[in-house]
């Protein structure tokens, strides 16, 4: 990546979250996609939704294309679908805006989750078809996030068994995320050998993690743990082609993966702060929580406003030495002008950390719209612009037009 290249300012979203996918295992895990199996109806409503991009004037935007559309069966190729998100490409072209594609957001194929789920080593061969397939397609991407939040995937997939594949199983899940992370590997050297010019990597979600009580031991141990595993395992994955994993009161794990300078930037989702508290009847001794310590308030998801935590994780991702992307930031919230103070001040640490030397070459905020928010539903919203969910309207919120203020008055 050339410093000289434009600062990308951007908004991200992902298929899924706003089109729905009825061979998706999402579709078929919550009850609130069958309810509302249209999302936000954007696969229909695309090209208007893209002229919102126009509205507020980003130069950038990430989307991802849904995999469950495009091989909706193992081995059947859906070329509608795959002609519908390179016509996204091509209008994002035409309004020269940057696309920034997410090869896997979350979501996969019925028959993938059923026969090949993330902890059998043949997920590999059907997840890397899958990138061979896509890759060609996309001539004119240069931006590619290979898997989103991995370690998300990895909690609430296998650790918690909130999402699919919905186990519980610690050896499992780290089988799992060999796997991911074998499958980053592979789509790198993939995506460079059909275009050499291409950046790549994951977005990591990264939280500032706390001891709940500063001054009890166990509770600073904890957040000490969390942090390695939560934060910087993955990165320091990337700079030594080994992850390791340390549980609580536990041993050691090392895995050796193949992901050692595997990326041409690292792209960063931070949204909050955590606490971290002893607890003997939780398991693993953990247990987490967030509280409004600096007076910001909780989100709608109950999450706590914590600015400073965005510089601490920035921090220690340019360990990497490679440039960083803030490619998700933002806040559940009706309140409009509680959304323009969570953009204004996120934003104005990005600032403070570029004054600062931190090599930072994007921000996106999640998210362009309203959208489906997981095991949150349809209630959580994260949009610059509101989304009726029966009518499929769109209104513009007041923080679009800060945002928009924001990018036009931009020394970057």
């Amino acid at each position: 990546m050339d410093k000289n290249d434009k600062f990308l300012w951007g908004v991200a979203t992902s298929a899924f979250q706003l089109e729905g996918s009825p061979s998706s295992d999402w579709a078929q895990w919550d009850p609130a996609m069958k309810e509302r199996p249209l999302a936000a109806n954007h696969y229909k409503l695309y090209r208007k939704d893209l002229r919102l991009l126009k509205e507020i004037g980003v130069n950038a935007y990430r989307f991802s294309v849904e995999w469950s559309r495009i091989e909706p069966e193992d081995g059947r190729w859906d070329d509608k679908a795959l002609d519908h998100y390179r016509h996204i490409v091509d209008l994002l072209g035409e309004s020269g805006i940057e696309p920034m594609v997410t090869l896997h957001h979350f979501t996969h194929p019925i028959w993938f989750i059923r026969n090949h789920p993330w902890h059998m080593e043949t997920c590999r061969d059907k997840f890397l078809r899958f990138v061979e397939k896509i890759v060609p397609e996309f001539k004119n991407v240069r931006y590619w996030i290979t898997f989103n939040e991995p370690y998300v995937l990895l909690l609430g997939g296998y650790l918690e068994g909130c999402m699919p594949p919905g186990i519980k199983d610690i050896k499992l899940a780290l089988k799992a995320i060999e796997n991911i992370l074998i499958c980053h590997g592979a789509a790198y050297a993939i995506l460079h050998d059909n275009l050499p010019d291409a950046m790549v990597s994951v977005a990591h979600n990264m939280a500032a993690i706390s001891p709940w009580h500063r001054w009890n031991p166990a509770d600073k141990l904890l957040s000490r743990i969390a942090t390695h595993f939560y934060n910087h395992s993955i990165i320091d994955a990337f700079m030594q082609g080994i992850l390791e994993i340390r549980f609580p009161f536990g041993r050691v794990i090392k895995i050796p993966v193949p992901v050692k300078n595997k990326l041409d930037f690292f792209g960063v989702n931070y949204y909050t702060r955590v606490h971290m508290r002893f607890n003997p009847f939780k398991k693993m001794g953990a247990e987490l929580r967030h509280r409004d310590l600096d007076g910001g308030g909780l989100t709608d998801m109950g999450w706590e406003i914590h600015p400073r935590g965005l510089r601490k994780v920035l921090e220690y991702a340019s360990r990497l030495n490679v440039p960083l992307i803030i490619t998700e930031n933002g806040i559940a919230t009706r309140d409009a002008n509680r959304k323009i103070s969570y953009l204004s001040r996120h934003i104005g640490a990005v600032e403070r950390c570029i004054r600062e030397g931190l090599d930072i070459r994007g921000y996106f905020y999640w998210s362009l719209m309203d959208n489906y928010e997981w095991i949150q539903g349809f209630d959580s919203r994260f949009g610059l612009y509101s989304v009726d969910f029966d009518t499929f309207e769109r209104k513009p919120t007041a923080a679009a037009s800060f945002y928009s203020r924001i990018i036009k008055n931009s020394p970057f």
